[in-house]
């Protein structure tokens, strides 16, 4: 929640001093070496997992279907939500939910890959995709006990997106089980691999 809060207070400090400053450097090359940054992070996360090789070696066929459905249902109610904002495409919408609550690589994805409509569109889009995959992890984390008791001990899971491996992992184990948490950290890798390829993917659509 803390890491949520101070992602929204460094945005609206962008958006003042982006308000009052002419700045002279290129904002979209700067734009992409932090992308580059963030893709290293990943890398050195994914591969400093203590338990990739355990999860690795005990992986079965049956577990890969949670990732598979986080994406399908994702993408599925994104493209879904096309239909009540007809500023944006179903492959806008689908960008965005392709985030996956990687609010931070996604919001940057969505606005240097969009150029071709403009900076001030790939602005905007870029800005919903942060929004947007904030508020899923929040109400992913604020709301896992409700649902895992109507939904399932696997719902969490899916919900929580690429956070499953870490800010929910908790929240998981202390509801859905300690059992879950092999599953969680294989799902939290998979759909964090899956989020450049297919926030790129639809937004050169």
């Amino acid at each position: 929640m803390k890491g949520s809060l101070s992602v929204i207070l460094f945005f609206c400090v962008g958006c003042v001093m982006g308000a009052f400053n002419k700045f002279q450097f290129d904002t979209h090359t700067v734009s992409m070496y932090i992308l580059y940054a963030l893709m290293l992070q990943v890398g050195i996360s994914i591969g400093s997992n203590k338990n990739l090789k355990a999860i690795v070696s005990h992986l079965h066929p049956k577990m890969l279907l949670i990732p598979l459905g986080t994406i399908i249902g994702t993408l599925l109610f994104s493209a879904l939500a096309s239909l009540l904002l007809r500023q944006w495409s179903v492959f806008d919408c689908m960008a965005v939910g392709s985030g996956f609550a990687y609010y931070s690589l996604s919001s940057i994805y969505s606005t240097t890959n969009q150029a071709s409509i403009g900076l001030q569109l790939a602005t905007e889009l870029g800005t919903i995709a942060l929004l947007t995959n904030i508020f899923r992890e929040m109400m992913a984390l604020l709301g896992t006990p409700i649902i895992k008791k109507y939904f399932g001990k696997l719902a969490p899971i899916s919900a929580a997106g690429v956070n499953s491996m870490d800010v929910l992992l908790p929240s998981i184990s202390r509801y859905s089980g300690k059992e879950m948490i092999p599953i969680a950290i294989l799902h939290g890798i998979l759909i964090d691999i899956s989020v450049p390829v297919f926030v790129s993917f639809f937004c050169n659509l």
